[in-house]
């Protein structure tokens, strides 16, 4: 019984190990996508084009 409460533990902290970093990466990936969405604002050119 002690073996499978292990074992089970074990399989969950690898999990989390493995799986942590790359939900930190992706979440990161999408912070950024946002920022520099909201951040980017039309040049001047651009303006012109749309008014004109």
């Amino acid at each position: 019984r002690i073996v499978a409460i292990l074992d089970k533990f074990d399989t969950l902290t690898h999990s989390f190990s493995e799986g942590l970093p790359r939900e930190i990466e992706l979440r990161q990936k999408q912070y950024e996508h946002y920022r520099d969405l909201l951040l980017s604002f039309p040049n001047a050119a651009q303006k012109e084009m749309t008014n004109a």
